[in-house]
């Protein structure tokens, strides 16, 4: 073979080695090509929201909660602005800085601005987390000596902090948001879609550093929550939680509830609770004191239903006043039981039955009227049913169908035994008597307002159903006002210079074994004044007292000192001449 065609061979080599590179290369710069226009074309909006993912961010703002204001426009809820403060923890430095901080004099820096725990404040910025909250209620004054430490990884957003200036006032009622700034209980709860501001979002967006460059916050005005306006009277609230702390702690009762109410209208003007807790911290109190008792728990009413079956007992037509009922010398027996009166009467009229609260002649004068009649009267009174209160959590207690009902049933019940009550039924019903027999449907927020004020829904008064007459609600006020006379049950409840309609309960509570032996009793009264144009209704339970139990002696003083201060405080001169005021005031024998 000669060198030419050596030659030949090797050229023919070298051509076709550099064919397959150069396909090869071609080959490469295709995919590549083909790669880019997926990229940039094809794969164009999935890529370019990924990457918006990485430098912006979409931020929630809640507009500023609306207020809770009593029925004179006091604040009992508020909301303050304030700074929640988080960190990336591995971002974290200082901007005059250029080698990595010593943790613990950072943490020792922060914890003093924003008074923390030093040893809590090193283990957050130490944590292996992207983001961590250090403290979501930080004042703005706080917030800005922060800001002049000069430290990256720091994040600031503006909030809202709620606030319960007057504490412990209502508490039950109002109830209190969560940290996120929702409604977790009460009023607060109930009516959190009107309160809360609405909702609004802004972008902010970030270097590749991680640092926010731009932000646009649109959480302006006009987008506050609504205002409630309550018809509860923070005076008279005050006055009822005073009185009623006093006597729970006097006779070492486990607790205590009182409502006032104005009977015309059912407007509630004070719903106290003792123990109470404080909304501003709630977390630090037992869960049982947050519950508004008044509308959520049940209880034996004891002597109090008695007015119910007088109401009764009138409206058939079988009894009056001046009926003589033979009270047995203070025993009676129905079938194996015997019913007690706490004192022995012989002869007593429908009228002093009540006056003196004797069991027995209940049992008489609701023998006579017979179940369904008695059953008829407690429904339309509103027992078994809930009474609409525009309050969370109200429940409808339990009478049973009289058809249920077996001879010691009636009996029971006519005295307040075997059948369960909320507090908020027993007072509306309480003034439906002093209301000429009209029975209203209760009620604690009276207006719903914008932001400026405006009224947007309005809460009026509202009638339910008539259930007696007039004239057998004027018999029942007066011997609702016997009651209250000086050798009456109630005696105790009557302030100097007013009249009093009333009824005492000494109601027995189940114990554990399911009867009624060596049990704790609840002590209760209601009533209302002055007894000619009633001006309030209260209604005061004392539950398990020690030092003593009679309704009489624990809770009608308490509703003694409500009636006396609110009258005082709303200018209601007294009804009694001064003839009358000389006449001794003192109190006869206490029953149930």
């Amino acid at each position: 073979m000669n060198s030419t065609t050596v030659e030949q061979q090797r050229n023919t080599l070298r051509n076709r080695r550099i064919l397959v590179i150069g396909g090869f290369l071609t080959f490469l710069y295709l995919v590549v090509g083909i790669k880019a226009f997926y990229l940039q074309v094809i794969a164009d909006d999935i890529l370019s929201a990924r990457a918006s993912v990485q430098y912006r961010k979409s931020m929630e703002c809640q507009g500023k909660r609306g207020a809770i204001f009593d029925a004179n426009y006091r604040e009992l809820a508020i909301s303050t602005g304030i700074v929640e403060v988080g960190m990336h923890p591995k971002d974290v430095k200082s901007k005059d800085e250029k080698s990595s901080p010593d943790k613990r004099e950072l943490a020792k820096q922060v914890a003093k601005v924003l008074n923390l725990n030093e040893k809590v404040m090193y283990k957050k910025l130490s944590a292996d987390k992207d983001f961590v909250w250090i403290d979501r209620k930080v004042t703005p004054v706080r917030a800005a000596t922060l800001r002049s430490l000069r430290l990256t990884g720091f994040e600031y957003d503006s909030s809202y902090l709620r606030v319960y200036p007057y504490k412990s006032l209502a508490a039950q009622v109002v109830g209190f948001v969560g940290v996120d700034g929702y409604g977790l209980d009460g009023l607060e709860q109930h009516f959190d879609d009107e309160l809360q501001g609405n909702l609004r979002q802004w972008t902010i967006i970030k270097d590749r550093m991680g640092r926010i460059f731009d932000r646009q916050d649109v959480c302006s005005q006009g987008y506050e929550g609504n205002n409630i306006i309550l018809t509860i009277d923070s005076n008279i609230q005050y006055i009822a939680e005073t009185a009623l702390q006093k006597s729970v702690e006097e006779n070492n009762a486990k607790s205590g509830l009182a409502i006032v109410m104005a009977p015309e209208t059912g407007a509630v003007k004070a719903i106290a609770h003792y123990p109470t807790y404080n909304p501003n911290s709630f977390n630090q109190f037992p869960k049982q004191t947050w519950r508004n008792r008044s509308v959520t728990d049940t209880f034996e009413p004891g002597s109090v239903l008695k007015v119910f079956l007088m109401a009764a007992a009138i409206e058939s037509g079988l009894c009056d006043p001046e009926m003589i009922i033979n009270c047995e010398n203070g025993a009676y027996r129905i079938g194996r039981n015997t019913i007690h009166d706490t004192h022995e009467y012989d002869f007593l009229t429908v009228h002093d039955v009540l006056k003196f609260s004797s069991n027995i002649g209940a049992v008489k004068i609701a023998e006579v009227i017979g179940a369904k009649a008695l059953y008829e009267t407690l429904v339309s009174f509103g027992f078994g049913e809930k009474t609409g209160i525009n309050c969370p959590g109200e429940v409808k207690g339990l009478l049973r169908h009289y058809q249920g009902w077996k001879k010691i049933d009636n009996a029971t019940i006519s005295f307040g035994q075997g059948v369960n009550v909320t507090p908020i039924q027993l007072i509306t019903a309480i003034s439906a008597v002093a209301n000429n027999g009209v029975l209203m449907t209760p009620y604690v927020v009276q207006a719903i307002t914008d932001e400026t004020g405006n009224i947007i829904k309005s809460f009026s008064p509202t009638e339910k159903r008539k259930v007696i007459m007039p004239e057998t609600a004027m018999v029942l006020m007066e011997m609702m006002n016997a009651v209250t006379e000086p050798d009456g049950t109630g005696g105790q409840a009557v302030p100097v210079g007013y009249t009093v309609c009333g009824k005492t309960g000494t109601a027995q509570k189940i114990n554990a074994n399911g009867t009624y032996r060596n049990c704790e009793y609840n002590g209760v009264f209601v009533g209302f004044a002055p007894s000619q144009s009633p001006e309030l209704a209260v209604l005061v339970v004392i539950d398990e007292p020690q030092k003593h139990h009679y309704g009489g002696v624990v809770a009608a003083p308490v509703f003694r000192e409500i009636v006396h201060e609110t009258f005082n405080y709303l200018n209601i001169p007294p009804n009694v001449t001064k003839e009358q005021l000389n006449v001794s005031n003192g109190v006869g024998e206490v029953g149930a």
